[in-house]
């Protein structure tokens, strides 16, 4: 389905913290340049009939201020709307809500940065238990199915997607982003023998085993 090698390469991941009204918050950022204009990624992320054939189905008012809900996983308000540069959200799942930050930046006339910022309070013992992956790996996942939907300019078969999550290649990607993670994290101060421990529960978590996999380099 993907170039597993080639995806993890062209990924750029970042973990960071920054100062809220609430408090300090963990910043984990995930960023890719596509081979198309910046108009086209815009549109990709933010037009409610494109989404879907990439991510998931979407509802509501995708305006400023406007509240949208993904199928069966987060919603929220859009708190900041600049076309086709930059657009801010509340990510709200349960009970708990973080925010999004997603920026637009062209690099040529036909080649976009896309970059994801996810902001979160997360108390240290559950930091501490998963790390940055616990959500990194999930954006890794989403965004390959807008590099597949960009790339050809068609729908991505949602159960072809979970079909190659389950698989023997699927779950060596997991593996490998949670690594990447793992490196993220060490970079960001945290104790390496953490870093790699916390990863290795992330991979079971995503993978469905029992016990973590020793990540791959």
């Amino acid at each position: 389905m993907i170039d597993v090698t080639q995806q993890i390469n062209a990924v750029r991941r970042e973990v960071g913290s920054r100062v809220l009204e609430a408090g300090e918050a963990r910043v984990v950022t995930i960023s890719q340049v596509y081979d198309a204009p910046l108009d086209d990624v815009w549109d990709a992320c933010t037009n409610p009939e494109r989404i879907p054939r990439w991510f998931l189905p979407v509802s509501g008012d995708l305006r400023l201020h406007g509240r949208y809900q993904l199928k069966g996983n987060a919603g929220g308000t859009i708190e900041r709307c600049d076309p086709p540069k930059s657009f801010a959200a509340t990510w709200e799942y349960g009970d708990e809500v973080s925010w999004i930050e997603v920026r637009f930046t062209p690099e040529t006339d036909e080649r976009t940065r896309f970059t994801l910022e996810h902001i979160a309070h997360v108390d240290d013992e559950r930091w501490a238990q998963f790390g940055p992956g616990a959500v990194g790996v999930g954006w890794d996942l989403g965004v390959i199915g807008l590099t597949l939907h960009l790339a050809s300019g068609q729908p991505v078969d949602p159960a072809e997607v979970a079909a190659w999550t389950t698989s023997d290649e699927g779950r060596r990607f997991i593996s490998l982003t949670s690594d990447r993670w793992r490196e993220a994290s060490a970079a960001a101060g945290t104790d390496p023998e953490q870093a790699r421990a916390a990863a290795q529960r992330t991979t079971a978590f995503y993978t469905g085993t029992s016990e973590g996999a020793q990540t791959q380099s």
